[in-house]
């Protein structure tokens, strides 16, 4: 064989050797991800419930400790958190040592500080669990047990990305008014034989007070981030105009989404995948409202999305708000781990998770069974969502292999 054919040949079989390894090294990647997926939903699926008991495994520490140090860029708790009972046990039980009205927002809500400094977030019950929430899909009041829910579809999609909530019972006379601000007390009335407040904020109005029954008002607390945690808050690129007759761009622009990839922060990083992750999130709740988001303060596009305030969610079981996947359809982009825990959750296994999850809260039913079934409902939406993107692109295209490695020191 002359030296020119054998020199051909064995760039020929270099060719065919490097291709070779690097198809086999990409498939055991995948593979192994795909199985780590696998073992992480397992994993999920066996901590589902969280019994609320008080007893921590690190008794120097309270409560409140232990959960400021879950917090990371990426996430606002841990995949394992055997302590999770114990603050939100210590969430729904601690002594109310001031009462205060709302930080700044839309709708009504008090700031409460619990023994030992913590602050939380509390939303009264202003609905029934079977009262559906009629008109635009942001209507209404906030749901304080759609924080609940939502933060346990949270924790079962493995986002972990919300933060803590849970359901609590409070005596308004005995436990908010006597450590109330004079301006959330002035707030206070009483209608028959109930105990209301209104609170301060752009729709709280005397005339539409959160009643208690009785004095006893049920309601959700979330767990305020830590302080050396600063948020940022961005405007969301898919947000609404809340203007009627005026569209945004991305309700006309079918090439929006490629402008959204050529500004910072979705021209590089893991914001624009956050984007998407939070539209499937949104989707499955009924959450039409996320006009802005938070991150973390300086983050340059590194740190996660947060899943705040989530409460104008599961307000009417039979709407399914599609507009809600906009990000989704329209960049054809999708997480390989979001994509495979997906799957894992059809055929009611979504439904079935959600409700074991949330059956030890306070407040537990959190939700009617039509918005349980909505919810299988719902994802099968967004599983024929992908498939349409990937008949369309192919799975290379739309399945983005985006594992950050998340630190706990």
């Amino acid at each position: 064989m002359k030296l020119k054919q054998r020199v051909v040949l064995l760039a020929i079989l270099l060719v065919i050797f490097i291709f070779t390894k690097v198809f086999l090294i990409d498939n055991l990647d995948t593979s192994a991800a795909n199985r780590e997926d696998q073992r992480a939903f397992h994993r999920m699926m066996a901590s589902l419930r969280v019994e609320l008991d008080p007893r921590l495994d690190h008794t120097l520490q309270s409560p409140w400790e232990i959960a400021a140090q879950w917090v990371v860029p990426r996430e606002v708790y841990p995949e394992e958190t055997p302590e999770l009972g114990a603050v939100m046990h210590a969430m729904t039980t601690k002594k109310i040592i001031k009462a205060d009205v709302g930080y700044k927002g839309t709708q009504l809500k008090a700031l409460l500080i619990l023994e030992g400094g913590q602050k939380v977030v509390f939303k009264p019950k202003r609905y029934a669990r079977d009262y559906v929430v009629e008109g635009e899909p942001y209507a209404g009041y906030d749901r304080h047990n759609a924080e609940v829910a939502a933060f346990h579809l949270d924790r079962i999609l493995g986002f972990r990305r919300a933060p803590l909530v849970v359901g609590r019972f409070v005596n308004l006379r005995t436990e908010i008014k006597p450590v109330a601000t004079e301006q959330l007390l002035g707030t206070f009335m009483t209608v028959g034989n109930n105990t209301c407040f209104y609170g301060k904020c752009y729709y709280c109005r005397e005339t539409e007070p959160a009643c208690a029954d009785g004095d006893i008002m049920e309601g959700s607390v979330t767990l305020w981030l830590p302080d050396v945690w600063p948020l940022q808050k961005h405007r969301h690129p898919w947000g609404r105009t809340y203007r009627e007759g005026k569209l945004a761009r991305w309700e006309y622009d079918e090439s929006y989404c490629d402008a959204v990839k050529k500004t910072s922060p979705y021209d590089s990083g893991p914001r624009l995948l956050d984007i998407i992750d939070t539209a499937i999130f949104d989707y499955l709740i009924g959450n039409a409202d996320r006009h802005h988001y938070e991150s973390f303060q300086d983050d340059e596009g590194a740190s996660m999305l947060i899943l705040l305030d989530n409460a104008k969610s599961f307000g009417n079981p039979a709407l399914d708000e599609r507009s809600i996947l906009a990000p989704l359809y329209q960049c054809c982009i999708i997480r390989v781990s979001t994509w495979n825990r997906l799957n894992y959750l059809k055929n009611g296994v979504l439904k079935s998770a959600l409700k074991t999850a949330m059956s030890h809260d306070p407040i537990s039913p959190v939700l009617s069974d039509p918005h349980l079934d909505a919810l299988d409902q719902r994802l099968l939406s967004i599983l024929a969502t992908v498939k349409q993107c990937t008949d369309q692109f192919g799975p290379d295209i739309v399945l983005v292999e985006d594992r950050m490695t998340l630190s706990h020191l």
